[in-house]
């Protein structure tokens, strides 16, 4: 799969053109079209993957939450259904720094892939991609980005695509992940075509999810010396990666970087006669920090301390269970009830909580409170207001891609292993109700007005919209048996017929 950039500095002729190039290569199974990368909207996606279905190359949607709520995010799904387009790659998106006003953030990727399902259980023939990244070496950011993964599956992706990075071990360590805890579940390894302008914006971190290590950096910096500008070394690169990409058993590449079909020919042929070779080129490449984080190697210490405030809130829990149907939870929903109805009242204790609630935790009185879900760190404290793991974005220090703060999933993971439950970050967590943000969540929790994993409701109930009549459908089948030679699981039954 080939990713065809459509930002605003791209004719749309030109990447018409492109497609039509691109359609004519047998190995190509489609094109992948961008949608706000880097946070900036770029060209219509849809409508740019709707002429590149019609030359003949089958188009794969970039969907992201970045600029649209989820009733956006849903008439995106029902435009991209009316053109008959079944491939959707689902994620959180950029934050856009150049104008952060514009960022929305209703849904995260993994609540993205659940209305996805909604949808297509509703009869809309979706073929879901999710990304993922093992380029991760801080263990909170690694463990977190798997167990998100897992998540995605769940929710009802068909196959993931790798973030990008540099380093053979990581990518035979996702491998190594999903054979163990998943079974045989697609996935795409990055492959993408490093100019020394790309290499330097990477390692300087300023395109989120995207590492390259200074080692490499100085590497691509001389290649650019060549006669030829270190075309040929990096093409080369691409070729290897290839290689090895199918030596692992990965269904497929997913190159970006290059929109040329010449080079992508060249990649391809080249890494055919690579192929035999491609443990020694795994071992060459190997460009990860000093002290990286591997699931599989590293021996890593005992958490810290939870601290204070979960621990009593834990034994709070315990000691007053109003988490189940109980006679003490029955009498505290009568009194909430009688608080409710009376506005003056119920708006007081909203603020009485609120002055407890945000000097603890970051509190923004969203009124859908999942503490308890999350290891007592609120998730309105992520920029991207995240409910279901972090985002591909954080830096190798464990920085925000946004704010320069440490992330807060890093607190969540390592409370989470203080206590030995990190088998409970992979519950779903759904989207909040926007309905309810400056009102009580205690109100709200004792008259099961909120959303909790405990609570889960359709998304489409949730935005306040008519649910669509659901009809009895097979989901499309989320295992495929792949040789190692097999190319990316597109869904293509219904794009125009190659000639």
């Amino acid at each position: 799969m080939v990713e065809i950039v459509a930002t605003r500095r791209s004719q749309e002729a030109q990447l018409l053109d492109v497609a039509t190039q691109l359609a004519q290569i047998s190995e190509v199974i489609g094109g992948s079209i961008t949608n706000n990368a880097g946070g900036a909207p770029g060209h219509d996606p849809i409508r740019v993957g709707a002429a590149v279905r019609a030359r003949g190359l089958t188009p794969n949607v970039h969907l992201t939450c970045v600029r649209h709520d989820r009733n956006g995010l849903r008439k995106m799904l029902e435009d991209i259904h009316s053109v008959e387009i079944e491939n959707v790659f689902a994620m959180t998106g950029d934050f856009p720094k150049s104008n952060a006003a514009a960022a929305i953030f209703d849904l995260d990727s993994v609540q993205l892939v659940h209305m996805i399902d909604e949808l297509r259980q509703a009869g809309n023939p979706y073929w879901i991609a999710v990304a993922v990244s093992p380029f991760k070496y801080a263990e909170p950011d690694c463990v977190y980005q798997y167990l998100k993964l897992k998540k995605k599956i769940a929710a009802g992706a068909n196959y993931a695509i790798t973030q990008l990075g540099y380093d053979a071990k990581k990518f035979r360590e996702l491998k190594r992940y999903l054979d163990d805890n998943i079974g045989p579940f697609p996935v795409l390894g990055n492959v993408y075509v490093l100019n020394c302008r790309a290499a330097e914006k990477m390692a300087n971190g300023d395109i989120p999810g995207c590492w390259v290590s200074p080692k490499l950096q100085r590497i691509v910096k001389t290649e650019s010396q060549d006669a030829d500008k270190g075309l040929l070394a990096r093409l080369e690169r691409a070729a290897r990666m290839v290689a090895i990409l199918r030596g692992l058993g990965y269904a497929g590449a997913y190159l970006g970087g290059t929109h040329d079909a010449g080079d992508i020919r060249w990649i391809i042929r080249r890494a055919e006669r690579l192929q035999p070779r491609w443990e020694e080129l795994a071992e060459e490449l190997n460009f990860a920090p000093e002290r990286a984080f591997y699931l599989y190697k590293s021996s890593t210490p005992a958490s810290v301390n939870r601290g204070i405030v979960p621990r009593l809130l834990d034994t709070m829990v315990n000691l007053f269970p109003v988490n189940r149907d109980s006679g003490l939870r029955r009498l505290l929903a009568k009194i909430f009830g009688w608080v409710d109805r009376k506005p003056a009242l119920a708006h007081t204790l909203e603020r009485f909580e609120a002055a407890i609630k945000s000097p603890l935790f970051g509190c923004q009185s969203c009124g859908n409170c999942v503490l308890g879900c999350m290891e007592y760190v609120c998730p309105q404290t992520c920029p991207k207001q995240m409910r279901n793991g972090p985002c591909g974005g954080a830096n190798n220090h464990g920085t925000c891609e946004v704010d320069e703060k440490p992330c807060i999933w890093a607190s969540v993971y390592e409370r989470a292993k203080a206590a030995n439950e990190v088998d409970r970050l992979g519950a779903y967590i759904p989207p909040p109700d926007r309905s309810l943000k400056g009102t009580s969540s205690w109100i709200n929790y004792f008259l099961n007005r909120d959303v909790r994993p405990a609570t889960s409701q359709s998304l489409t109930l949730l935005s306040g919209a008519k649910p669509a009549a659901v009809v009895n459908l097979r989901r499309p089948a989320q295992t495929i048996p792949l040789e190692k030679s097999d190319l990316v699981p597109l869904k293509t039954e219904t794009g125009p017929k190659r000639g």
